[in-house]
């Protein structure tokens, strides 16, 4: 048997249940799948003794895996880690979903479609792997961080990746290992935080079927589409986990350990205490499933470029309303410091994990992480400036001088100056005038200003809905709103407004929120994500190779290791 980290694919020779019961996997499909996956036989057929399929039940994938892990210290065998292990179970119980189970912070991913044998001794184990009778019998277990118990043996082995002690102790130094990272025990601060996350349950996108109207690439089937069409599935559900999670340091490995290139990955982190190297054996997910040439010819078909792009835009837009679900709520200043900072690195990391593929497929890939690090930034900048306005607006000192301060703007000359560039009505112009300084006056609350705004925004472009021209007349409206508000503050400038600072806070917040505002409503009107919305000013940067060379995997000069994209300053 060998030992360590496994990143075989599915053998083509076995066969999976359709229904209740366990595989008929015959000794040659047995060692298929031990060879591919690095276990040995024995645990292939210890699966097929004690689990079988059925219908409507399901097992906490860190159950499985604990299972396994006091099977191998049982019979003294090297235990693969737990990416491998399920890639194991996929390979001998074909067609078992995932699912999150659980209440909110103590959810957990479950396979779906499979259960215990009723006559299999795994009954006597707890959910961490220990015998009941050893709990009992009150009997002290020990446990690692990732709340993995241990069995006392006198094995002792040492793995990439993985420490497993005498007593059967896990303590795992894997940069991405499930159990030992997300299967944790979350700490208060992350609990805490989780509180204000928006609703996880609806994130994971149904991944619609790949378009196959298109000619299909040669040497590629339409097995090859579905299968990807699978892993990209679970890779979807890997991410939503970090996100929960907050782990937000582990998705540079997750995409690497998913898009890595065999000797591509020894990729040095972007964070320089956190050097994560990944072996030139431990092939990424893709790799390890598809030959070279046809993941390579995949991955430039325009039926998979435009399901990643479809898939990615939905995801991330899920992914932003899960961690900013209102842009105007308070939140903790860790979470928003944590979400910028991940944010910052997302196009570093994804580049670094595309090394290596088509051109056409780190364009769209990029293309979509940079919109999502785009929103992130403006969203959390949007957030930091509600929560300072808010103290603003609670301020009824400030309100009577912001009041004060208005009445002697000249409205008159602000008028005759923007008219001749804005060309705007101007009764609607008065009339925002007026609603303004009625808002003002009314001391109404931050939420209260959001549906003003909201107002003025279904008033001003609700008749241009429909028309061709809709996001040019959106796009207008968002100048000359930024034109009008300029002139005010030019001329609280100008008379040295003791409130200019509170006007110059708020002027601030409306013209972000409205940019969201208009944004959600373009998106609206186009039947699209506002991710993918914005994404449509990012995607004319240029693919670039950079680096020291090209690497493809089939000598094709088109395919670069990444792409670089405009940077956005933080604020």
């Amino acid at each position: 048997m060998v030992s360590g980290d496994g990143g075989g694919g599915t053998p083509s020779g076995e066969t999976g249940g359709g229904g209740v019961g366990a595989p008929n996997l015959d000794a040659e499909a047995q060692a298929n799948i031990a060879h591919a996956t690095r276990v040995s036989p024995q645990t292939v057929q210890w699966l097929l003794d004690n689990y079988e399929t059925a219908e409507g039940v399901s097992l906490p994938r860190s159950t499985l895996y604990n299972h396994y892990l006091y099977h191998c210290a049982d019979h003294k065998l090297d235990p693969v880690n737990s990416a491998s292990f399920g890639k194991l179970i996929r390979s001998v119980f074909m067609g078992l979903r995932t699912r999150r189970l659980g209440t909110r912070g103590n959810s957990k991913y479950h396979y779906y479609g499979i259960r215990v044998k009723p006559n299999s001794s795994l009954n006597n184990l707890s959910e961490d792997g220990t015998p009941l009778n050893i709990r009992n019998q009150g009997g002290q277990v020990k446990k690692t961080p990732s709340g993995q118990g241990g069995q006392e043996t006198s094995h002792h082995t040492h793995q990439q990746g993985r420490n497993v002690s005498s007593t059967g102790n896990i303590k795992s130094n894997d940069p991405y290992d499930s159990q030992a990272h997300m299967g944790s025990e979350p700490s208060p601060q992350t609990i805490q935080n989780q509180q204000f996350l928006g609703d996880v349950t609806r994130a994971l996108p149904i991944l619609p079927e790949i378009n196959l109207s298109n000619p299909i690439p040669a040497g590629v089937s339409k097995q090859h589409f579905e299968n990807f069409r699978a892993i990209y599935q679970e890779h979807c559900e890997n991410v939503l986990e970090v996100i929960y999670n907050l782990q937000f340091h582990l998705m540079e490995t997750v995409w690497r350990r998913f898009w890595g290139l065999g000797n591509n990955n020894n990729v040095i982190s972007s964070d320089k205490n956190n050097v994560n190297e990944v072996s030139d054996e431990d092939e990424g997910e893709l790799a390890s499933k598809f030959p070279s040439n046809v993941l390579q010819n995949m991955l430039r078909s325009p039926a998979i470029l435009e399901f990643m792009k479809n898939v990615d835009y939905q995801f991330y837009q899920n992914i932003v309303e899960v961690l900013i679900p209102d842009v105007l709520r308070s939140i903790p200043s860790t979470l928003t410091q944590s979400i910028r900072n991940f944010a910052k690195s997302l196009e570093l990391w994804l580049s670094n994990a595309l090394m290596g593929y088509p051109a056409e497929a780190i364009e769209v890939k990029i293309t979509a992480v940079a919109s999502l690090a785009q929103t992130l930034r403006r969203y959390t900048s949007l957030n930091h400036l509600a929560q300072a306005a808010r103290a603003v607006l609670q301020n009824s000192n400030q309100i009577t001088q912001m009041l004060s301060d208005l009445n002697r703007v000249d409205f008159h000359n602000v008028q005759e100056q923007a008219s001749w560039v804005c060309q705007c009505d101007v009764s609607l112009v008065e009339r925002l005038k007026e609603d303004f300084k009625a808002t003002l006056q009314q001391q109404n609350s931050l939420e209260q200003w959001a549906e003003w705004l909201q107002t003025v925004v279904d008033q001003t472009l609700t008749p241009q809905e429909g028309s061709p021209d809709f996001s040019k007349h959106a796009r207008q409206f968002l100048l000359k709103w930024s034109f009008y508000s300029s002139m005010v503050i030019r001329d609280l400038t100008l008379r040295s407004a003791a409130s200019f600072g509170s006007f110059h806070l708020i002027r601030l917040l409306y013209d972000e929120y409205m940019f969201y505002l208009v944004e959600h409503k373009v998106a609206s009107s186009l039947g699209l994500t506002p991710i993918a919305v914005m994404s449509q000013f990012l995607s004319t940067a240029k693919v670039q190779n950079i680096g020291e060379g090209n690497f493809s995997l089939n000598g094709d000069e088109s395919t670069v290791p990444a792409i670089k994209r405009p940077k956005y300053e933080d604020s």
